[in-house]
């Protein structure tokens, strides 16, 4: 089994038990976003899951890597990428997961550039930092958020969920790739925070995760432009031997060639529904 040993950076909640916030934003002076709460860096182990990425399933792990090369190329153009990329990512969601319909409702470029502060949108950086993207309550609003008053009513009865599509683009991820936990190593109970996230205009609500050595990590190092890895970040499943979601996070990979391009990558977020 091959593996590297890297730092994690996980959570720690707020020592005067006060409610967790992060800032979406950085502040324009500081360059760094308000919270309350401490990161806490563990170093662990990340397996290198390429040859068995069969292994790992959305029902089974919380994350599955298809190849799938992408029409779209340029990813310059927020038009452009909603117009041409969407579409195609709708089908591919579709094909992989047997979803009856699919909903995109944003997308974030991220491109590693040391020294900058992400003060908006366009500057989107690698998250080094354990999270899971949605809790159940930000999930189901996300479903009213984003369709119809007596459609989202109708749909959040039956099986749904949020799955993100990662991809690098420009050139393979070496730089800062993805590492993704085993969601069956985690303990739902004592694992998870939820931290409040706070938009210009509204709030929403992610995970923070804190350490637990039996988490077991795994990556694909070097993804290369053909290839996605689906990231599932809620499921209604009622089973309990499904998987509802994944922590993840960006990391410095200490065996990735020195030198290598600054990661750039995208990611859409997709609610998923079934009949």
């Amino acid at each position: 089994m091959s593996t590297v040993s890297a730092e994690l950076v996980y959570f720690a909640p707020p020592s005067d038990g006060s409610r967790p916030f992060t800032s979406i934003n950085a502040d324009s002076k500081t360059g760094q976003r308000a919270r309350n709460w401490e990161p806490e860096v563990h170093t662990v182990k990340i397996e290198n899951v390429r040859g068995k990425e069969s292994d790992y399933t959305l029902d089974s792990a919380g994350f599955q890597y298809v190849t799938k090369p992408s029409k779209h190329s340029s990813f310059n153009s927020d038009d452009e990428i909603r117009g041409e990329y969407y579409p195609e990512s709708i089908e591919l969601l579709k094909d992989i997961t047997g979803a009856s319909k699919v909903v995109l409702f944003d997308h974030t470029v991220r491109r590693h550039r040391p020294g900058d502060a992400e003060t908006d949108e366009s500057k989107r950086q690698p998250v080094n930092q354990v999270h899971v993207d949605q809790t159940p309550e930000s999930a189901t609003a996300r479903v009213h958020r984003h369709l119809p008053a007596g459609e989202a009513e109708k749909l959040v009865k039956k099986r749904f969920q949020i799955i993100n599509l990662w991809r690098p683009i420009s050139h393979p991820a070496i730089d800062h790739p993805l590492a993704l936990c085993d969601y069956r190593s985690v303990d739902v109970k004592k694992d998870l925070v939820p931290v409040t996230l706070v938009y210009p205009d509204r709030e929403g609500e992610t995970f923070g995760v804190k350490f637990n050595p039996a988490h077991r990590w795994k990556y694909g190092p070097g993804m290369k432009l053909d290839e996605v890895v689906l990231i599932k970040c809620y499921d209604s499943a009622k089973d309990g031997n499904i998987a509802k979601f994944t922590p993840h996070t960006g990391f410095k990979d200490p065996s990735a060639t020195q030198g290598a391009p600054l990661r750039e990558s995208i990611e859409l977020r997709a609610l998923v529904f079934y009949e």
